[in-house]
């Protein structure tokens, strides 16, 4: 007999790895169906809906829906009847979660998406964090720093906890389309900029990208034409990075709000770097399994998943935290340094191969199966 879950998502547009789960998942074991708190249409419901998946859209713009939105799920699961839950981010959770449980689900789990972002920068969301725990059955965390802060920080029980890294359609990342990648290179990339130094964080102040741009300021004094590229370039610190980035040749950067051929846009990049504040801002970091996955060298400091899985000059160059002139010595030891380079790519290719997209289905499938 088949396993009946139920995915309650809020505050998504388009979110592939929702849509790689519905595509992939073995139907003949797993029978999913999907829940939705949007204000309105999303990418990913037209996905879903596009795949035959069933999926139900309540809208939920706040607060001020929550009575509402919660009792259309209550009455959804009475109705459904599924055997688990699995809720992701916030509302979602906290109404999904406590519907589930007024309607009788006995297995109700929940991936924890951030990781010390309330107890740092939002100590009232730490409340809503302990709600959301008590009423989880099994808790997946997506990284070993996730699962440190569930059960040391937030004192819940060990046995709860569940490790499943995120997965990847790893050859979305590895083989691009040819003439996209060379769409964007005409776009972004002036035929004499070389090398090119990229980054995919939004502007905030623990993505540590005001640590990047001194360091690439560094690194021109070797390399005159370099081009510092910097996607998903928006976010509550971009006065502060702006400000930085003023200091820059006009022609040396290049800042992208969005590009929705983000896998293609790794294969412009002769070094990429992420360098988050500390070992525990970063819930997982997706961006570090898709650098290596596309093959680009990366500079980084150990935060979220990269604490479980990089190793210095293995399959990256390890940066000090909040440190320019470590970054700097690792993109310039990088790009000078062919036999180094090589290798990198070569080892973190193999790292990403433990992230593939088969792997996460498999180890969801054996924790919804499980009692």
């Amino acid at each position: 007999m088949k396993t009946k879950v139920t995915y309650i998502i809020s505050d998504i547009n388009k979110a592939l790895a929702f849509e790689w789960i519905a595509a992939y998942m073995d139907k003949d074991r797993i029978d999913l169906n999907f829940i939705l708190l949007n204000p309105g249409d999303s990418a990913t419901e037209q996905v879903l809906r596009e795949m035959k998946v069933p999926v139900l859209r309540i809208v939920c713009r706040g607060k001020k829906d929550w009575p509402k939105a919660w009792l259309a799920i209550y009455k959804q699961l009475r109705k459904d009847k599924p055997d688990g839950v699995h809720c992701h981010l916030q509302q979602a959770c906290i109404l999904g979660l406590s519907a589930a449980k007024a309607a009788g689900v006995t297995r109700r789990i929940h991936t924890r998406h951030h990781s010390s972002l309330h107890h740092i920068y939002m100590p009232k969301g730490i409340f809503w964090d302990k709600f959301i725990n008590r009423l989880s059955t099994k808790i997946v965390a997506i990284s070993g720093q996730v699962k440190k802060i569930l059960v040391e920080w937030e004192k819940v029980p060990e046995q709860k906890v569940v490790y499943i890294p995120h997965g990847f359609l790893l050859e979305s990342f590895s083989k691009p389309n040819p003439q996209i990648v060379a769409a964007l290179r005409t776009k972004y990339v002036p035929v004499n900029a070389t090398p090119v130094i990229g980054v995919i964080s939004r502007f905030t102040e623990w993505k540590g990208i005001q640590y990047i741009i001194p360091a690439f300021a560094t690194v021109l004094e070797q390399y005159p034409n370099a081009l510092l590229l910097l996607f998903n370039a928006n976010g509550d610190y971009a006065s502060q990075i702006n400000a930085l980035l003023q200091e820059l040749p006009a022609s040396s950067y290049k800042t992208i709000s969005f590009e929705k051929d983000i896998a293609a846009a790794y294969h412009l990049m002769d070094v990429f770097v992420h360098t988050p504040i500390d070992e525990h801002s970063e819930a997982f970091g997706q961006i570090y399994i898709e650098s290596m996955a596309a093959g680009v060298p990366m500079v980084a400091t150990l935060s979220g998943i990269a604490n479980d899985i990089l190793v210095h000059k293995q399959n990256a160059w390890i940066a000090n935290y909040k440190d320019a002139a470590s970054i700097a010595t690792g993109i310039t030891t990088i790009l000078s340094d062919v036999d180094l380079k090589q290798s990198l790519i070569n080892n973190e290719r193999i790292t990403a191969d433990l992230f593939s997209l088969q792997h996460m289905i498999n180890s969801l499938t054996e924790l919804y199966e499980s009692d």
